[in-house]
């Protein structure tokens, strides 16, 4: 499909970016992109609260923020902290009059009324997680069955972990109690979400193997899935996995219980959120696919990521859908995360450069 640049001249004068190198962003015809709030730290994940109010963590400024549009032009009215004081906050999800929190060393929840902009106390510790270590996010979403879902990355590139919450993904209670292991072998699965029944993951493979081995991964999830880590990886979608004899901890037999893949893209380009689009603004053709964004290599020759791809879940075909964080070789942007926001637009944090864009058709 034919791309053309529709980042707006009014958009780049409210991110602040006269007198600099603005990215040229480019989605698919009859899309507008635009900005939809800035000047963050590190905005990171979002959540869209059950009124629209959008909610972002920011870790390096340990905050949670929220974000209303209430007159409805498509740019955030303001920014008011809704909780301060939180260890690297990442991963946000509403659930049954709840705000949840996975900070980097475990969840905590906020009671929530519809509307609120200020936590209105301090927030309750559901459970603990190993905290720091190689990759420090932590992602917390909602299933079909009210039952929460906690992805944690390993501690290392790869390594046999000591502690079994690393590089799984666990199944809790909503008050985090009864926890247990729901997938197992992701070695950073940071994007998390549920569409169709199915628990559908993002993760970054291993480093260290050149430029193009392993390719990044999306995954199906299943209670009691095995991906792989760190024995095995996918090197076509679909396919077998291919023993990690550069580990070498097990036997190549290991991999044939890992679950591949159903969709791959390119070494180290690090894909994190992930959204389903289940608006009604978006052309049919868009509806019920997969949008990831990819962060962007930071140890590959020449770079790779710096994008959001369109994944079909179904034939697992990865396509362009918004490009031009990256010129030539030369950084403008890094995406982190998508939510769909109650207007039907498609929200994109870019903690590259501290604003939160927005993504809308507009028609041909």
């Amino acid at each position: 499909m034919q791309k053309r640049m529709l980042v707006v001249a009014g958009a780049l004068a409210l991110a602040g970016l006269a007198g600099a190198q603005a990215p040229d962003l480019k989605a698919p015809d009859g899309f507008k992109v635009s900005v939809f709030a800035e000047g963050f730290k590190q905005p990171r994940f979002m959540a869209v609260a059950p009124n629209g109010d959008v909610f972002v963590s920011d870790p390096q400024a340990g905050t949670v923020t929220v974000l209303p549009d209430q007159d409805g032009n498509g740019v955030a009215d303001g920014k008011t902290v809704f909780a301060s004081g939180l260890n690297r906050p990442h991963g946000l999800a509403f659930q049954g009059g709840f705000l949840y929190v996975a900070n980097t060393d475990g969840v905590v929840r906020f009671a929530y009324k519809a509307g609120q902009t200020k936590a209105g106390g301090a927030p309750q510790k559901l459970l603990s997680l190993p905290a720091g270590g190689g990759h420090w996010t932590r992602t917390v979403t909602f299933g079909p069955d009210g039952k929460m879902y906690v992805a944690t990355g390993s501690s290392c590139n790869v390594c046999e972990e000591s502690n079994s919450h690393r590089a799984s993904v666990w199944v809790y209670d909503a008050d985090g109690s009864n926890g247990k292991p729901y997938a197992t072998g992701l070695r950073n699965p940071v994007g998390l979400e549920w569409f169709g029944g199915t628990l559908y993951a993002t993760n970054n493979g291993r480093d260290l193997l050149g430029d193009n081995i392993p390719p990044e991964g999306f995954y199906k999830l299943r209670a009691g899935g095995f991906y792989g880590w760190p024995y095995c990886y996918t090197t076509e979608a679909g396919q077998p996995q291919v023993w990690d004899k550069d580990f070498g901890k097990k036997s190549a037999a290991t991999c044939q219980d890992a679950t591949p893949a159903f969709a791959l893209t390119t070494a180290h380009s690090a894909p994190l959120g992930l959204a389903f689009y289940d608006g009604k603004t978006f052309p049919a053709a868009y509806r019920g696919q997969m949008f990831a964004a990819l962060h962007g290599s930071w140890n590959r020759s020449t770079k790779s990521g710096y994008k959001v791809v369109q994944v079909n879940p179904q034939t697992g075909q990865v396509t362009d859908f918004l490009t031009g964080f990256l010129s030539g070789q030369r950084t403008l942007g890094r995406p982190v995360d998508l939510v769909v926001a109650q207007d039907g637009a498609l929200l994109l944090t870019d903690d590259g450069e501290g604003r939160i864009w927005r993504v809308q058709y507009v028609g041909k």
